[in-house]
């Protein structure tokens, strides 16, 4: 029998072989075609592959069991030969991910199998307390599920379904997504199939339709299967613009379908994950998908389109068929997302979520999509991105430039910003106001005038007054929001929403500081950003000008422009002009940027730090001390410098301890939607993804949730969180828009600082991240130069960070790959900005080390911990090498990186 399948083997071999052979021969035969007979050729191919492969599948529904299932097996061994490359290919990549970081064989080689493996890393997740953890885990990732899902159409009140049974279509029913790849990516074990949640909601699905599905080829083995993050990560570095072939289903399917029931669901889906961002073309149908649209939706009367997916899809097909009467959003909704889904179908729950980002036709249509993807300098080894389109992004574009156009922001934008809809209906009353220079407070009462129970969220954004020619201003901005609590029909609840005034206030990057520019502010309460409900007026009468923070009094400056960078940003006072292009863009780097990138300032004019003294303190005799207290300056004395070197290069997913001095060992883990490592799977609590915890609206659920992953950590011996992550959906693009929010910083921002106060109050160190301006996934990890400027900046990407830090009192903090204003670990950025100016005290650790994250250079600018697990002794050698040459520097560097770390890691439950 051995011997057989051998020979079968190499016949299948022989086969996959020829195959090949007579592909690139009719790769190379179009290929010497004239363009039009080219195309007229390609597409003459595919559908000759598309005939085929529907060949194959009647043959195979025409053979017996046996037969079948031997046939199956067949083609499992032929893709399994015929992917084997690919396969090589994955593991050839990560080969070269370890050179390009610069390992070297030798000790190295021990360093870093330690590291990948995580034998440094000790935690315990089959405790008793463990288990507790992960079921308490369980039920707040549900209600996340449960209050994120977004009721985007609802036609003729189609949903909840009346009749409770459906007919499930499409091969992406058998591949739900539940999260995202790579370090965002948690623990799916627990995972509750769809049709196994349909089940158990009480809705009936047709089981015949469900054989027809499994029987076919192209579903063999498509469930039950994960990677670990890296290998997500490398899979996403190959992944090529190919999207799977959808199946097509036969008439008879369809008629079967018909006798079954009036209700249809197809399930969409995106490809993002780490390491690999998405095309346009991604973000739209394939024409396989299309057509089975189009064939659902003109065989039955009631279609449910199901948008399962963490990128913004171009949802314009839903308008070309009546019969889709319905459109629920669910994003990743982790592994309990698939039991909110048939809940919601079946009337159980009503949903209250709404969407992060604005639905448009065209995701072209954006002018951040302008300057989205692969430059290159010619003169420089770095790619780079410009952020031209300036503070105008998602909805502040749409509702600035289509500002009294109708017609034309209908035909743009399809869902705006926040849209959402309930089974039941809502009245709001503004029972008072308080609109001062101070602050704005309103309390509203928010009444079920429905018949289904429900909650109901309160957007609250204002209209600034606008200078043509001076500061750019959104012609609307989302000032703060607010949920109800579940109220019955006839219920109310009065919210009482309350924002400081001077949130409002523009950054003047000519004078150096925010300002509130006298004028009429408009706040409006809306459904979403473009259906205003009610509109109040506050009115200033004088300029008010704010030239340093309100926590910490730091003066305001701009602190990055010295990179000279031109840059033609996008102005509402002359779109045509200033709109976002990459065609004139200059790929020669100017020499200051040159000079900015490769050179770096060591501060040898400073005293030389004590090391390696013996006054008899341990750490723990610090605990409740400021962080400037004398006395840290008497344990520090102790540190030596070796000691301080080996602890800051070693910090990938832990801290080392040093016993001596009472210093513990410490575990880092990943990830935004729970707890994972990169390199090998572990049991823990699994949660939405971030754009769906952001969706929820809810604060108070984002810090239930951190709170539970805080004690989920306790339960594990974990002490530090790398999340939440708060960049912004910049393009509908993103690799790892599902692991970011929204593309609004305030929301961002709110949710985020709830999430992260929710772990810290458990006395564990958040990461936030990654500071900042990591929104494309495209050469970050070479460092990628961002250019923007400082408006956008500090308005835009560092906004939800400066939040956080005022309103969560975080304690870490996750430096991103890019190199801002020409600098990777940039000290105006993570000194000046973070420290000086916003006051955060903690800890700074890079992401992921490779090769152009130089230690030396992160120590003596405001990173204290390298995040390396590929080149540990390089980056003590850079250390050693650099304080030979700037002692002073790089020990001072090296003293500020300990207190930092040390300070958090006392914050912790290990003192407790």
């Amino acid at each position: 029998m051995f011997e057989n399948r051998k020979i079968r083997k190499r016949e299948i071999m022989q086969r996959v072989n020829e195959d090949k052979a007579k592909r690139k021969e009719r790769k190379q035969e179009i290929a010497s075609l004239p363009e039009a007979e080219h195309k007229a050729a390609i597409a003459n191919d595919k559908q000759l592959r598309k005939m085929q492969k529907q060949q194959r599948k009647e043959e195979l529904i025409s053979l017996s069991r046996k037969e079948r299932k031997a046939a199956k097996k067949e083609l499992k061994m032929y893709k399994k030969i015929k992917n084997r490359t690919r396969r090589i290919t994955v593991w050839s990549v990560v080969a070269v991910l370890l050179l390009t970081a610069g390992v070297t064989i030798g000790p190295t080689v021990a360093s870093l199998v330690n590291n990948m493996t995580g034998k440094h890393i000790t935690i315990n997740t089959t405790s008793a307390k463990g288990v507790e953890a992960r079921k308490a885990a369980d039920v707040v990732s549900e209600e996340i599920a449960n209050e994120g899902i977004v009721l985007l159409k609802n036609e003729n009140n189609s949903l909840p379904l009346a009749d409770k049974k459906i007919n499930v279509f499409g091969s992406t029913a058998f591949t739900f997504k539940y999260g995202g790849g790579g370090s965002g990516a948690s623990d799916q074990t627990r995972a509750v199939n769809l049709f196994d949640a349909l089940k158990q909601a009480g809705i009936e699905y047709n089981e015949e339709l469900y054989e027809y599905y499994t029987g076919l080829p192209e579903l063999e083995g498509a469930t039950g299967k994960s990677s670990t993050g890296l290998v997500q990560v490398v899979k996403g570095m190959l992944s090529s613009d190919d999207a799977a072939d959808e199946p097509d289903v036969t008439d008879s399917a369809i008629a079967q379908a018909k006798e079954y029931s009036d209700n249809a669901m197809i399930i969409i889906q995106s490809d993002a994950v780490e390491a690999s961002d998405v095309s346009s073309d991604q973000l739209k149908l394939s024409a396989e998908m299309h057509d089975l649209i189009k064939k659902v939706a003109e065989n039955f009367r009631n279609v449910t389109i199901i948008v399962n997916a963490g990128n913004t899809l171009e949802l314009g097909f839903v308008d070309e068929y009546p019969s889709i009467q319905s459109v629920l959003w669910v994003g990743t909704p982790g592994p309990f997302g698939t039991n909110s889904l048939a809940k919601v179908l079946s009337g159980e729950i009503n949903p209250s979520g709404r969407i992060t980002d604005t639905y448009v036709y065209d995701v072209e249509s954006s002018p951040a999509s302008e300057n989205f993807g692969d430059y290159q300098y010619e003169n420089l080894d770095k790619a780079y991105i410009n952020y031209e389109e300036g503070i105008y992004v998602g909805y502040r574009f749409y509702e600035t430039y289509y500002q009294g156009n109708e017609d034309g922001y209908k035909q743009t934008v399809q869902y705006p910003f926040g849209s959402g809809l309930s089974y039941t209906t809502f009245d709001w009353n503004v029972v008072s106001q308080q609109l001062n220079k101070d602050s704005i407070e309103l309390k509203l009462e928010v009444k079920n005038t429905g018949t289904a129970a429900g909650k109901e969220v309160v957007q609250v954004y204002y209209s600034a007054p606008y200078t043509p020619g001076g500061i750019e201003k959104s012609a609307i901005n989302l000032a703060t929001f607010a949920k109800t609590k579940a109220l019955e029909p006839g219920a109310s609840e009065v919210l009482t929403i309350k924002y400081d005034t001077r949130d409002m206030a523009s950054y003047d990057m000519v004078n150096e500081n925010y300002i509130l520019e006298k004028g009429t502010y408009q706040i409006k309460l809306g459904k979403n950003v473009h259906e205003i409900v009610s509109t109040l007026n506050f009115e200033l009468p004088e300029d008010i000008v704010y030239k340093t923070d309100a926590d910490t009094g730091t003066e305001y400056k701009n602190r990055f422009t010295q990179s000279e960078n031109e840059l033609t940003v996008l102005s509402r006072n002359d779109w045509e002009g200033t709109y976002p292009s990459d065609k004139d863009d200059s790929k020669v780097a100017l020499d200051k940027v040159i000079e900015r990138v490769q050179g770096h300032e060591f501060n040898d004019n400073l005293e030389m730090p004590t090391t390696g003294t013996d006054n008899g303190l341990k750490l723990e005799e610090l605990k409740g001390l400021d962080y400037d207290d004398p006395k840290w300056d008497e344990f520090l004395d102790q540190l030596t410098v070796e000691q301080m070197i080996d602890y800051v290069s070693n910090g990938a997913y832990h801290t080392g301890a040093i016993d001596e001095l009472g210093i513990p060992n410490t575990v880092l883990m990943d990830g935004p939607a729970g707890f994972s490592f990169f390199f090998k799977k572990f049991e823990a609590g699994a949660y939405p993804t971030e754009i769906v915890i952001a969706s929820t609206w809810n604060k108070d659920l984002a810090y239930e949730m951190g709170g539970i992953v805080g004690k989920e950590a306790k339960a594990y011996g974990i002490q530090g969180w790398y999340a939440p992550a708060f960049n912004i959906h910049r393009t509908a693009q993103g690799g790892r828009n599902f692991e970011y929010m929204s593309e609004d910083p305030v929301l961002n921002g709110m949710i985020g600082a709830s999430l992260t106060k929710g772990a810290e109050d458990q006395n564990v160190t958040v990461f936030m991240k990654h500071f900042a301006m990591n929104e494309q996934e495209t050469n970050a990890r070479s460092g990628i130069l961002v250019w923007s400027n400082e408006q956008a900046m500090r308005e835009i990407h560092l906004r939800p960070f400066e939040i956080t830090v005022k309103e969560a009192g975080v304690t870490g903090a996750m430096s991103s790959f890019s190199y801002i204003d020409g600098k990777w670990a940039n000290p105006e950025l993570l000194n000046g900005i973070l420290r000086d100016e916003w006051g955060f005290e903690g800890v700074v650790s890079s992401d992921a080390v490779f090769g152009f994250m130089e230690s030396q250079k992160a120590i003596t600018s405001g990173n204290d911990l390298m995040l390396d697990i590929l080149s540990v002794p390089k980056n003590k050698k850079r250390l050693d090498e650099a304080y030979d040459e700037h002692p002073e520097a790089v020990t001072a560097g090296l003293r500020n990186s300990m207190h930092n770390s040390l300070y958090a890691t006392l914050k912790t439950y290990l003192f407790n």
